[in-house]
């Protein structure tokens, strides 16, 4: 006796990248493709007459992102298990779709059939995927996130690290955040010392790679 189907939905805004995972899927024993969309808001009228076991969505769409089509979807529809499929592995953003939407999974799109195909089977039975690229991304941000939390900057000294950047002169920042020209400069100080830095140019580089700015 045939085990049931794995019932797969697609949701990308490119309707050629909806038509190349089909390609890829549609002849395997397991999997059975639902429903496809170029329209997260479509998908999730979709899924209210369409049982699905497992979605996929890309990130970036413009009428609603991948981030917000997931949260909808675990929200309304929690057996739905969410793969994520994107271009982009960005640490941050695959931190807010395990944390606000409880993904299941997170692949790029460069991946090969058979890598997600692992995937697919392995979310069917109630595991979770993450592609190697995805992963290494995701343990850089929280590296990151952890310097910045060692170095306890307040939600002021970030806002203050935000103006410095544009090349605001502590005057300039005082007037910004009515605060007094002294504070700013106390500010400051105690900026430098926690990031372990002694240039505006060193700042400003540690608030790239931190992503404070």
């Amino acid at each position: 006796m045939n085990s049931p189907h794995i019932k797969i939905a697609i949701v990308d805004d490119h309707r050629i990248v909806i038509d190349g995972i089909k390609s890829l899927l549609e002849d395997h024993p397991s999997f059975k493709i639902v429903a496809c969309s170029t329209s997260s808001g479509q998908m999730l009228e979709t899924l209210q007459q369409t049982p699905v076991d497992i979605l996929l969505t890309d990130i970036m769409m413009p009428e609603m992102t991948g981030q917000q089509l997931a949260k909808a979807v675990r929200k309304q529809f929690p057996a739905i298990k969410i793969l994520a499929l994107s271009m982009s592995g960005q640490g941050d953003i695959v931190s807010e779709m395990i944390n606000d939407a409880d993904i299941a999974g997170y692949v790029l799109k460069n991946i090969s059939k058979e890598e997600l195909t692992t995937a697919i089977l392995k979310i069917a039975g109630g595991g979770i995927y993450f592609s190697d690229q995805v992963l290494v991304e995701l343990e850089r941000f929280s590296n990151m996130q952890k310097q910045n939390d060692e170095a306890h900057l307040t939600q002021r000294e970030i806002e203050i690290i935000k103006l410095i950047e544009k090349e605001l002169s502590n005057k300039d920042i005082a007037d910004t955040l009515y605060i007094s020209e002294r504070t700013v400069e106390t500010h400051r100080k105690n900026i430098f010392r926690k990031t372990k830095t002694n240039s505006v140019i060193g700042l400003v580089k540690y608030a790239y790679e931190h992503k404070l700015i």
